[in-house]
């Protein structure tokens, strides 16, 4: 067969994507070759150096997920049976991660504009017991996180943020790490940057800085430093309980890289948000969020789809090679965490209408606008 008269297969639109290259493989191999030291040592401090100049000068702590960071965040400041404001729309990760410290996540409501959590229906659950209120800024956004903090303050808790969807992020001129309480993020292969796995913890708090850097070793006091210099403690003290939660020097190598690509990431994060924002407005049956793209750096674009037909648009676009995804199933519905008489009416319909279409800094004009394509031609048929 003539290869000219050969028709050509669209390739499938990836709803998200590990964006790594040459320049990741380079480092890796410098590590491998060069370096020879695999585990926590140099990389790691250079990595943590440059993600503290990031946000501003906030001490940071590199682990080797988010959900690492979440649970070493919470063993900082809570004890088995504290209760933990969380909102039900999340990644199990944040759930696992508060039973993890053995605190007691207490589900709450979302707004339905900005889908974070209702203040309002956070307070009404406020008990004896609750310590922490952990935002999460679901998409990139934060919201109204001046009345967070003033929340944490009238009740005396802790802020502990679940930043994973919103590294780049600004709040009046600053980038989400660099202030607050506890900041949480996660690096892993498909954020708005990855370490290949990872994770970091970013506070102003002395003390949680350092049970984290020795929890992350397995509870050895003073282990950090002499891991930086490429050596380990051999006679050692541990005082409290620690995971094997430290990065690596090989994934401290790509999340350098990372960074440094990073601004091009945030460009082409933003403008593709910015053109979904712009050719879905008016089409009946699609709404969108609140969410202002000057500042927000997205991990994720989701839709609301009305009229019961979230399935049936989805079922449409994986026939147009077009994947989806469903951000996120309520953790109060799931057996786990479910409690008797808990409903999240705000929760569960959102659930039942959200949809993410395709983000990641590959995905091309041409690809977007299949996508856009597609969602008309669904609306319109």
């Amino acid at each position: 067969m003539n290869p000219a008269l050969t028709p050509k297969i669209k390739k499938n639109i990836r709803v998200s994507k590990s964006v790594v290259g040459l320049k990741e493989a380079v480092a890796l191999r410098d590590i491998v070759l060069k370096d020879g030291y695999l585990g926590m040592g140099k990389e790691v401090r250079l990595f943590e150096d440059e993600l503290c100049k990031f946000f501003g000068g906030s001490e940071t702590v590199c682990v080797n997920s988010g959900t690492a960071a979440l649970h070493l965040a919470l063993m900082a400041v809570v004890k088995p049976g504290d209760e933990v404001l969380v909102p039900s729309f999340t990644f199990v990760s944040s759930f696992q991660a508060i039973t993890a410290a053995g605190a007691k996540p207490v589900a709450c409501d979302i707004a339905p504009d900005t889908l974070l959590i209702d203040l309002k229906d956070a307070a009404r659950r406020l008990t004896k017991k609750t310590r922490v209120i952990m935002p999460v800024h679901y998409s990139g956004g934060v919201g109204d996180l001046k009345s967070v903090y003033a929340f944490a303050k009238k009740h005396r808790l802790r802020v502990i943020e679940d930043a994973a969807h919103a590294f780049g992020t600004t709040y009046y001129g600053r980038r989400i790490g660099g202030f607050g309480d506890i900041v949480c993020f996660s690096f892993d292969g498909i954020k708005n940057i990855t370490s290949g796995e990872g994770g970091a913890i970013v506070s102003s708090d002395k003390k949680v800085n350092t049970f984290v850097k020795d929890a992350r070793l397995l509870g050895v006091c003073k282990d950090t430093d002499k891991r930086y210099s490429g050596e380990r403690s051999w006679e050692f003290e541990v005082l409290h309980q620690g995971y094997r939660y430290h990065m690596s020097n090989l994934f401290a190598a790509i999340g350098r890289v990372q960074l440094r690509k990073f601004p091009e990431f945030a460009r082409t994060r933003r403008s593709l948000a910015r053109n979904y924002q712009k050719k879905l407005a008016g089409i009946a049956g699609i709404g969108l969020l609140q969410r202002d793209y000057a500042t927000i750096v997205p991990h994720i674009f989701p839709v609301l789809v009305e009229n019961g037909r979230r399935d049936l648009l989805r079922a449409f676009l994986q026939q147009k090679g077009i994947e989806t995804g469903i951000h996120y199933y309520p953790n109060h519905l799931l057996k786990f965490f479910a409690k008797k008489n808990v409903r999240l009416p705000v929760t569960e319909s959102v659930y039942s209408r959200i949809l993410s279409l395709p983000l990641h800094p590959a995905l091309t004009s041409v690809e977007q606008n299949r996508v856009i394509t597609a969602i008309r031609e669904f609306f319109h048929e």
